[in-house]
């Protein structure tokens, strides 16, 4: 990831350090309105995510109830299906649950979010640029309404073998920080945002598989109950969705042309299955 990031930097910076032409002196002064601006776009974003439910309507709190029902679904079938995952840990690749890992780590994924808005930015591509606004405002709205959370709730991780009915609020462990989890928000997060720039349907589903992966790695890891994980991509979603709305009124640039088209997270049942269906 330093690999990565240290020559876009360095593009970026590297033309203060000499002598430019009217013409780079120009085009250096755009790149650092650009970055300003983007900047306040991000912390509007954020608050913008926050304040929505002041907002909400009558199909809002359908949603609503519907994550609700959702988690309440899954926490009741949380001891099953970590039974299942747990048990068959060793059929799945290391590199899956090494990927999983690395992932969800904040660091890993604001240098991928970074490096895609430094890109934009530098190359002057202003969907891409959007994009990464996206990424970052949506990481950073995500991430620090799951971390109040799951420090207020206090939720035992399955690997302590309390239960899933164990909880302890504000307990600086780690041991007390399951609910919901931070890998998948994360992950789930960037996932989301950046299969919205493409109107394949192949190319979506590539990408939300590997977005995924690092939220059920951490159910077979034994670190988080599969109502963590439901929770995790459901807040991904919703807020991603707000802030990108948002950033319409902000950018002339879209991601595809023509009338937006409209997903959806469902829970399924059947028989004694209980199942997630993503609509793209």
């Amino acid at each position: 990831m330093k690999k990565l990031l240290f020559p876009i930097i360095s593009l970026l910076i590297s033309p203060l350090w000499s002598q430019s032409s009217p013409s780079t002196k120009n085009g250096q002064t755009k790149i650092w309105k650009d970055l300003a601006y983007d900047l306040g776009v991000v912390f509007k974003g954020v608050h913008h995510a926050y304040k929505q439910p002041l907002h909400w309507q009558g199909n809002d709190y359908l949603k609503l109830a519907g994550v609700a029902a959702g988690t309440l679904g899954f926490y009741l079938a949380d001891n099953e299906i970590n039974h299942v995952f747990t048990r068959n840990k060793k059929e799945v690749p290391p590199v899956l649950l090494n990927y999983g890992w690395r992932a969800g780590k904040p660091l890993n994924n604001y240098g991928i979010t970074g490096a895609v808005y430094l890109t934009g930015l530098i190359s002057k591509n202003t969907k891409l640029r959007r994009t990464g606004v996206l990424l970052i405002s949506s990481a950073t709205a995500t991430g620090l309404f799951q971390q109040f959370i799951k420090t207020g709730l206090g939720r035992a991780r399955p690997s302590t073998g309390l239960g899933k009915n164990h909880f302890k609020p504000f307990d600086p462990s780690s041991a007390y920080s399951s609910f919901p989890s931070g890998h998948g928000i994360l992950t789930f997060t960037t996932a989301h945002a950046i299969a919205k720039q493409f109107d394949n349907n192949w190319v979506k589903a590539g990408v939300y598989g590997i977005g995924v992966i690092p939220g059920l790695s951490r159910i077979v890891e034994d670190a988080h109950w599969a109502s963590d994980v439901f929770l995790s991509w459901a807040m991904s979603y919703f807020i991603v969705e707000s802030i990108d709305r948002y950033l319409d009124s902000k950018y002339d640039e879209k991601y595809n042309p023509g009338e937006p088209k409209e997903t959806s997270l469902n829970l399924t049942f059947s028989g004694n299955r209980l199942g997630l269906q993503f609509n793209f």
